[in-house]
């Protein structure tokens, strides 16, 4: 497992700053543009992991020789806030196979909460390059609950596993919870602290709500 807390000093630093500023993040069109942007830059880096082959290209004057990746890929999103992040990730792996995954907070009267299950829309994952998107991993628990409800369609070859913001709770739960340590946790920043309620401080809110409007 390896955990990236940022890609370096990069224009990853500008994005994550926008969707964090209270001043910005309110016009949700850029909120989603910039996720989506987010996960375009956690796809470039990723496409440094995959196996390449080489393949002879024909171009209208003559032929040349590439190295081409061979990796069958799936993109998995919990859903809502994940549609962004996802979109993002697609725009680089266009051929890829996309899975859905639905996981929310079911809250009790005392306030606390328990994650559930809602549904899973997935293509055989067997032998594939997973790649789990999720903007925020607060508790970890959906994280977790996705990546093993994604092991029903078959083992993937690799996991790779993209949060913008985490939690150290979160991270070290992910740590104890998923045992099979053949994955990449993909992180753009790691908050200290969670509230009573699970939200990530000073992290940036609800990321759902910020792209697609408040829910009942």
């Amino acid at each position: 497992m390896v955990v990236l807390p940022k890609l370096g000093n990069s224009i990853l630093n500008q994005f994550i700053s926008e969707i964090r500023n209270v001043d910005i993040q309110t016009d949700s069109m850029r909120f989603r543009k910039n996720l989506e942007r987010i996960g375009e830059i956690f796809a470039y880096e990723i496409s440094k992991k995959l196996t390449y082959e080489s393949k002879i290209i024909k171009t209208s004057l003559g032929e040349l020789e590439m190295l081409l990746p061979k990796n069958d890929v799936v993109v998995a999103s919990i859903l809502r806030a994940g549609l962004p992040l996802h979109n993002g990730i697609l725009n680089f792996f266009d051929g890829a196979q996309n899975a859905f995954i639905s996981a929310f907070r079911k809250y009790h009267k005392d306030g606390s909460f328990d994650i559930q299950f809602g549904y899973l829309s997935s293509p055989d994952i067997t032998n594939k390059t997973m790649i789990i998107s999720d903007p925020m991993l607060a508790t970890g628990s959906s994280m977790v609950l996705a990546y093993k409800s994604m092991l029903k369609k078959g083992n993937p070859a690799y996991t790779h596993i993209v949060s913008v913001i985490a939690s150290k709770e979160g991270v070290e739960y992910l740590k104890k919870n998923i045992s099979d340590k053949n994955y990449t946790l993909w992180l753009g920043a790691i908050d200290d602290e969670l509230t009573a309620k699970a939200y990530i401080v000073p992290g940036l809110g609800d990321a759902g709500d910020l792209a697609f409007g408040s829910k009942e």
